[in-house]
C-alpha cells in the first residue's frame, strides 16, 4: 500500500510520513466479489480493513426481521478495528456490497509496530477511541429513533 493513500484515511491522519510508510509496509491487498462475506458476526477477528475500492456493507442479522444494514463504507473508510484492540468476537457482518478491494492489516503485525513506535501507538489508539465513541453515539441515536417510532 502507498503511504500517500494512507494519509487520506482518517485513522492515519496524525501520522508522520515515516510512520505512514511503516503502516503501509504491513498492509496487504485482498479482493472480494459482490455479496461475499469478509467476516461474520460472532467470528473471532485478527485483522482490520481499509476500503481501497468498491463498497463494503456492515450489517447485523436481526431475528424475525432479517439483515439490518448499519452502514455502507467506501474508499478510505476502515472497519474491523475492534478486533485489533480487543479479543471480542466480531459484532457485525461485513459483506462486499459491490466488488471491492480492501487493505488488510493483521493484528499481530500492528501490535509489533505499535510496540516499537510508541508515538504511532498513541495516535492510533486515540483515533480508535474517537471512532468507537462516534459509533456508540450513532447506535444510541438509532435506538432512540427506534423507540420513538415503535408502538407498544
Amino acid at each position: 500500500m502507498d503511504a500517500t493513500a494512507l494519509k487520506k484515511v482518517a485513522l492515519f491522519e496524525g501520522l508522520t510520513q515515516g510512520q505512514l510508510a511503516k503502516v503501509a509496509s504491513i498492509a496487504r491487498p485482498r479482493s472480494y466479489p459482490r455479496g461475499t462475506f469478509l467476516f461474520r458476526e460472532g467470528e473471532s477477528g485478527q485483522e482490520m480493513f481499509i476500503v481501497a475500492g468498491g463498497k463494503v456493507r456492515i450489517s447485523k442479522n436481526v431475528p424475525g426481521i432479517g439483515e439490518e444494514a448499519l452502514g455502507v463504507l467506501e474508499e478510505g473508510q476502515y472497519f474491523g478495528e475492534m478486533s485489533v484492540i480487543t479479543d471480542n468476537p466480531r459484532s457485525a457482518d461485513a459483506i462486499a456490497h459491490t466488488e471491492c478491494t480492501v487493505w488488510v492489516i493483521q493484528r499481530d503485525l500492528l501490535d509489533q509496530l505499535m510496540f516499537t513506535d510508541k508515538e504511532l501507538a498513541y495516535v492510533l489508539l486515540w483515533t480508535f477511541v474517537r471512532t468507537l465513541s462516534d459509533r456508540l453515539r450513532e447506535s444510541n441515536d438509532r435506538l432512540k429513533l427506534f423507540f420513538a417510532t415503535s408502538r407498544f
